[in-house]
Order: C-alpha cells, then sequence, then structure tokens
C-alpha cells in the first residue's frame, strides 16, 4: 500500500481509495470477514433469486458492492469468489 504523509496524517494513495480492486490473494479470513452474508441478506436474497446459482450470484454481487462501494465488472473478480462453472 503506497502512503503520503501530509501534515502528520497518512493518507492512502489515491489508487486505493477513488479506483477500488480487489486483491489478487483473498485469504480465507477474509473471505469469511467481508464475504460472509448475515443472516437477513441470505432471507432477503433467497426472496429474490429463485436457484442456488442465482442466489450465490445475488450474495456475491450485493458483497462485493459492499466491500467496493461499485458493482465490479465479471472479469474483476477473483476465482476464489466465483461459483463453479461461472
Amino acid at each position: 500500500m503506497t502512503v503520503v504523509w501530509s501534515l502528520g496524517w497518512v493518507v492512502t494513495s489515491i489508487e486505493r481509495t477513488a479506483y477500488p480492486r480487489f486483491k489478487r490473494l483473498i485469504t480465507a479470513h477474509e473471505l469469511y470477514l467481508f464475504f460472509s452474508p448475515t443472516r437477513d441478506e441470505l432471507e432477503w436474497a433467497a426472496d429474490r433469486t429463485d436457484s442456488d446459482d442465482h442466489l450465490l450470484s445475488l450474495l456475491l454481487t450485493l458483497k462485493s458492492y459492499q466491500r467496493m462501494g461499485c458493482f465490479p465488472k465479471v472479469g474483476d473478480i477473483p476465482e476464489a469468489l466465483c461459483p463453479p462453472g461461472a
């Protein structure tokens, strides 16, 4: 991570904030911490989907948006987060 010192404050570089990206390697802990849906999120998504594949895709999109602040392009999502066959 690149940091810039400004008046005694540590400021994250613009690339880390204005253009958020997924890390190339995601640990199991990060997967659990950032991509595990809550019970409310599971219920909400289950009410709006008709298959397990759609449920997983909707939850992945929701959690990605929460983490990144924008919807990712499909090609930008690391393989570790994608459902098999996607």
